[in-house]
């Protein structure tokens, strides 16, 4: 009888805890408040948006250019490459000395240009996502106060495994900051003109 009132007691004592930290549990979840976020792809946000795609679409235009200029400079080094191979045993030697020179700096000529345009490329790339970021972020926070959110969350189609579609803010966005800055007009004032 002892060892079956022990064992009741030993049974009750090791439910108490259990149910206390139950009961504790319910009631931090009543007591916990309620967090709304919201997901935005920004690089979809800024591409996406009417100054974004203007702008993308005038680098789009600018790296063509350049694209043009490199070929022409890839064809008239390949020009002095296939003419040093085929002449060279015909050419006196200050002649074959010319046109090597001329081969090695038109290659170096290519290869600056190339990695010159590359660099402004990037430059006016980053410069059009810092100029945009830094306008859109009056606009996440209106369309975060607008729809009752806590937070508005970086969403990465590459990182993250899935987003409810419910939660992505980021058409509301692009659709306020085209509505605040309209891709028509100059997002900078044009200087006053001196008299």
């Amino acid at each position: 009888m002892n060892r079956l009132l022990l064992l009741i007691a030993l049974v009750a004592a090791l439910s108490l805890p259990a149910a206390g930290i139950a009961q504790t549990a319910d009631q931090t979840a009543i007591h916990a408040p309620t967090v709304k976020i919201g997901w935005m792809n920004v690089q979809q946000a800024i591409e996406d948006s009417d100054e974004g795609t203007r702008t993308l679409n005038d680098l789009q235009k600018f790296v063509d250019l350049k694209n043009n200029e490199l070929d022409a400079m890839r064809r008239e080094a390949e020009d002095l490459r296939t003419k040093l191979e085929v002449q060279s045993s015909k050419l006196t030697n200050e002649a074959l000395m010319d046109l090597e020179e001329r081969a090695r700096v038109a290659e170096l000529t290519l290869q600056r240009f190339s990695e010159d345009t590359q660099r402004d490329i990037t430059n006016r790339r980053q410069r059009l996502y810092n100029i945009i970021s830094l306008k859109m972020g009056a606009i996440i926070e209106k369309v975060a106060i607008d729809k009752g959110l806590d937070a508005v969350v970086i969403y990465d189609p590459q990182r993250d495994a899935w987003v409810n579609p419910a939660l992505n803010v980021t058409e509301d966005i692009i659709k306020a900051y085209n509505q605040a800055y309209p891709a028509g007009l100059p997002t900078i004032p044009p200087a006053a003109k001196k008299p």
